[in-house]
């Protein structure tokens, strides 16, 4: 089996998984790019951040940057327009119906650049709020999500809270 019917057939599988509520019930933190700014503002003044998943801090803060950056840059591998029109924009649809997202953690972009795995991680927050000021003053046209397709600013905007609200999940603050 190819990889890419590997992946319509483990993302057809989550999907319906969400929408027979088998997906937790809590509400993300982050709900909408001016409260991932006021999370920002949260990390930066917190006496300790870390993660508890695969990727540091300054790995995870890169990847979300990322993938605000493509929305208005372009991705560099996008799946087939038939994963994006059926798989991807199904799972678009449940997670914006749920109000949240789950994917795996970590899975970088396809083709994105490579993450810093150590390091200082202020300067990556410093480049994810750039990117959500970036996009919250784009006006012009969005480039096609990678895996859900066309998106309104609107839309992106969602998918872009709810990735940055579901890596929260594994960002403790104290």
């Amino acid at each position: 089996m190819d990889k890419e019917r590997r992946q319509i057939i483990i993302a057809s599988s989550l999907t319906a998984a969400g929408v027979h509520g088998l997906a937790r019930a809590d509400v993300p933190k982050v709900q909408s790019l001016d409260d991932a700014l006021r999370w920002l503002d949260k990390i930066e003044k917190a006496e300790s951040v870390k993660t508890t998943g695969a990727w540091p801090l300054v790995a995870v803060l890169e990847h979300l940057s990322q993938s605000i950056e493509m929305s208005v840059q372009g991705f560099p591998q996008p799946k087939s327009a038939l994963f994006q029109a059926t798989v991807g924009a199904a799972a678009f649809g449940v997670f914006k119906w749920r109000k949240r997202m789950s994917h795996s953690l970590d899975d970088p972009i396809p083709g994105a650049q490579a993450l810093t795995m150590q390091g200082e991680w202020k300067a990556a927050a410093s480049r994810l709020r750039a990117a959500v000021v970036m996009f919250s003053a784009h006006t012009g046209p969005l480039k096609p999500h990678f895996a859900y397709g066309d998106l309104s600013k609107a839309d992106f905007a969602l998918a872009h809270s709810f990735h940055i609200a579901n890596h929260q999940d594994e960002i403790v603050v104290a």
